[in-house]
């Protein structure tokens, strides 16, 4: 048997070796589901899964309250430059409302096990200069976790980065779309809606006419490029004129360098719409716009191999996909890849049931085969030199288009 063959059957022997404590972990974060910015107990949950195996070290709140660092290694070089940095990401936000709907507490699970299967199947090869380094990487449903970590420096020494997201089909690479929020704010006048409505200025006028605006925009926008929002706030009594209302929208585009041209466009609807009733308006975008994910042909044709040789069948034409991830921010600073597995469900994300279907026993041999294929894809990458070079040759090109 060759030594990658070797190593790859170590890696599905360690992950299933900790099955019941992977089991346990991703059965913990999904009962307790935690906001961005939030995750407490599942920062601490992680933390504590690392550190009892006294071969990590593990840096607790890293950067981010909410954010950890594992790190293992290196073997075979020392600190020095021919150190290979491997690194696996866990995210392990919920919804609101809805808890763990996009199942993000099984992504936690695949990033410790895929971490937990590089490291036994390393541990020996001491010709293989290798680090491993597990990114706790907190809100990506709201906020971008991942672009705070980024702007800190948290991915600077690390040089290839491995997560996978659960969805109604495996698929070893899915664009993602480019993200950016806005928040409309109107600001009017109050005035009593039935003795004195002419003295009012009507904020939820303004918030009316805009979001009828945007449904209107949609008839000449690209196929695929989408808007969609919500009025949060559009008044407190009926006989009160509305003097402020507020509405949220999320503006996508499946190449980041178009969200600037959908941009302009909405803000035209917005600020017409205060225009046309005589209301002041306030337009704020947060500052962490998503990113479209960067192919790496090579990483996604050595994922989708490894997974067909653990039984995985994979979509010949996936459906379209038209979520956003932070990982995209990532994807252009590192090499990775994002591939999505499915969990024995048919729900819909961000549905009540696929939260059901997040936390069900159902999706675990799903979860673990996928982190097998993750690590069998890292292993890989550390054999073959060639196939790193090609990996870091595809990175650059993309980078081009």
């Amino acid at each position: 048997m060759d030594k990658r063959k070797q190593m790859k059957n170590t890696v599905q022997v360690c992950i299933d070796s900790l099955r019941d404590e992977l089991s346990g972990l991703s059965r913990d974060i999904w009962s307790c589901p935690e906001l961005a910015y939030q995750e407490t107990r599942a920062h601490d949950r992680l933390v504590r899964f690392f550190s009892e195996d006294e071969a990590w070290r593990v840096e607790s709140h890293y950067k981010l309250e909410t954010a950890f660092r594992a790190t293992w290694g290196p073997v075979g070089g020392g600190e020095g430059d021919g150190v290979l940095n491997v690194g696996f990401l866990c995210e392990y936000d919920a919804l609101p409302g809805i808890g763990h709907a996009c199942g993000h507490n099984l992504i936690a699970e695949v990033g410790a096990a895929a971490a937990q299967g590089l490291k036994g199947a390393v541990v020996d090869q001491s010709e293989l200069p290798v680090r491993i380094t597990v990114l706790g990487t907190p809100a990506e449903e709201d906020g971008g976790g991942k672009i705070d970590l980024l702007m800190a420096g948290a991915f600077a020494d690390i040089d290839l980065v491995f997560m996978a997201h659960p969805a109604q089909q495996d698929v070893p690479f899915l664009p993602g779309v480019a993200l950016t929020d806005v928040t409309v704010k109107y600001h009017g006048k109050a005035s009593h809606a039935s003795a004195y409505p002419w003295e009012g200025v009507n904020a939820l006028d303004a918030a009316v006419l805009a979001y009828n605006n945007l449904s209107a925009l949609r008839q000449q926008l690209k196929p695929d490029w989408r808007l969609h929002g919500i009025i949060k706030h559009g008044g407190v009594k009926p006989n009160i004129i509305p003097s402020y209302t507020e509405l949220e929208f999320y503006l996508r585009t499946p190449l980041f360098k178009d969200l600037c041209d959908l941009k302009a466009k909405a803000e035209a609807c917005f600020r017409a719409a205060a225009a046309a009733t005589g209301c002041q308006v306030e337009i704020t975008s947060s500052n962490h716009a998503y990113s479209n994910i960067l192919p790496n042909a090579t990483l996604a044709n050595l994922y989708e191999n490894n997974g067909k040789a653990l039984g995985i069948q994979f979509q010949e034409e996936p459906n379209n996909f038209s979520g956003s991830t932070d990982f995209g921010n990532v994807s252009f600073v590192v090499p990775g890849i994002h591939p999505f597995f499915y969990i024995c469900s048919d729900a819909m994300n961000h549905t009540e049931e696929y939260t059901e279907a997040a936390g069900a026993e159902e999706a675990q041999l799903c979860t673990l085969r996928t982190a097998k294929a993750l690590a069998m894809t890292a292993v890989d990458v550390l054999c073959c030199p060639d196939l790193l070079r090609q990996v870091r040759e595809d990175f650059a090109q993309a980078k081009l288009k």
